[in-house]
């Protein structure tokens, strides 16, 4: 049993050997020299050496003296104070334990008021805080905003339902023709925007068909002539019937069958004025395109057809018919795909829209069909981003309405 009395040179060894040792507890030292706590402590701090992590609890400072009536009742009140620290750390832990699931959502501190807000009624509020790591004004101002949050997830919900409904007529879509579609014709007041739009999608994985890698259907002729590139990478146009580009495309019918569609489109509006589909890569499938451009405008004299050097593109019966109807011929260079990159967007814009990630059509007949409609809509209904998100018939009406306008 621990010695009541203690020598004057005892007292003094055991606060040099705690002075002298730097990473010494006073509970260590004291469990080593087989005192208590407490007296090592009053010997400490009667010699004026200060302790390290004091506690701040008076329980713990004895007087220099003390009768064994006094050292019990400060043990005991020792005692209830550890027994209220062990009752708060297991609070504490209990606490965190529950806690731990919330912190693993995406918005940290909102998931932390989300905690205290769902269990207020078991815990304190003031210790969930603390624990936590939060402010009570915080929690009270996020809580008071809890019914305009509500309304706002309401009204997103709303939107949700909005945005399925055009993605699912056109599962191609993304945030900013979807918002285009959802503004189309809405009051002000009524209009939304497109960040917020881009975030409903995000939140519940609503999103457009991404593009598939394309096969490469150019094969230049090395004997074809030299003809130069009126357009330099400049795709945009004044007016209508001004600048065109054209390019062949494979369309996948299953088995390894093949139709290859031919391009003739207006750099003004983006619209395909003219198109051919064929099960060959003849300079007829070319040609087809360019006449029923012609056949659309009416005349195509004096515009430039821009395209890449494809075989079909330096045959003498393309240029023939170039020549015999007015249009001056462009190419890029050769295999340099971005030379003509409004032609290969529009192709690959064509296959991710219609085939949705599929590797092809299962038939030939399919594949028509569906390239049809998806041009007929393209024209009328579409939106397209260069447009300003409408269509690019109605881009082109625009401009000829403003035109009259300014001429009157």
């Amino acid at each position: 049993m621990a010695r009541k009395t203690y020598s004057a040179e005892f007292r003094r060894d055991a606060v040099e050997l705690y002075r002298s040792t730097p990473t010494a507890t006073v509970a260590g030292i004291a469990a080593d020299l087989g005192v208590m706590d407490a007296t090592l402590s009053g010997w400490i701090k009667t010699a004026g050496v200060p302790i390290r992590g004091q506690s701040r609890s008076s329980t713990c400072t004895p007087p220099a003296s003390e009768t064994p009536e006094q050292e019990l009742a400060r043990l005991r009140a020792r005692v209830l104070e550890l027994e209220g620290e062990t009752r708060k750390l297991s609070t504490e832990r209990e606490i965190l334990r529950a806690a731990a699931k919330y912190f693993g959502r995406g918005d940290e501190l909102v998931s932390r008021f989300q905690f205290v807000a769902d269990h207020q009624a078991t815990f304190e509020v003031k210790r969930l805080c603390q624990v936590l790591g939060i402010a009570r004004s915080s929690f009270y101002k996020w809580l008071a905003a809890a019914p305009a949050r509500a309304a706002r997830a309401a009204d997103d919900e709303v939107l949700a339902d909005r945005i399925r409904v055009v993605h699912e007529g056109d599962r191609a879509c993304g945030a900013p023709r979807i918002t285009a579609e959802l503004n189309a014709g809405a009051e002000p007041a009524a209009r939304v925007n497109h960040k917020r739009v881009a975030r409903v999608m995000r939140e519940r994985q609503i999103v457009g068909i991404r593009l598939r890698r394309r096969v490469r259907t150019t094969v230049p002729d090395p004997d074809g002539q030299v003809v130069p590139d009126l357009l330099e990478r400049d795709f945009t146009a004044d007016a209508p019937n001004v600048k065109y580009v054209g390019d062949i495309t494979y369309l996948p019918c299953g088995d390894g069958r093949f139709l290859y569609l031919a391009t003739v489109i207006d750099c003004f509006s983006r619209r395909l004025v003219g198109w051919s589909i064929a099960d060959h890569m003849r300079t007829d499938l070319v040609t087809d395109a360019l006449l029923a451009a012609a056949a659309t405008r009416g005349t195509l004299a004096g515009a430039i057809m821009h395209t890449d050097h494809g075989g079909q593109y330096v045959a003498k019966d393309w240029a023939a018919l170039c020549a015999r109807l007015g249009v001056r011929r462009s190419m890029g260079a050769v295999g340099t795909s971005a030379d003509n990159a409004m032609a290969e967007s529009f192709n690959a814009t064509l296959k991710r829209e219609t085939l949705a990630g599929a590797p092809g059509w299962p038939d030939p007949a399919t594949a028509r069909r569906e390239v049809f409609t998806w041009i007929t809509r393209y024209n009328t209904r579409r939106r397209h981003s260069t447009c300003g998100y409408i269509s690019p018939i109605a881009y082109e009406n625009a401009h000829r309405a403003a035109t009259l306008t300014l001429a009157a």
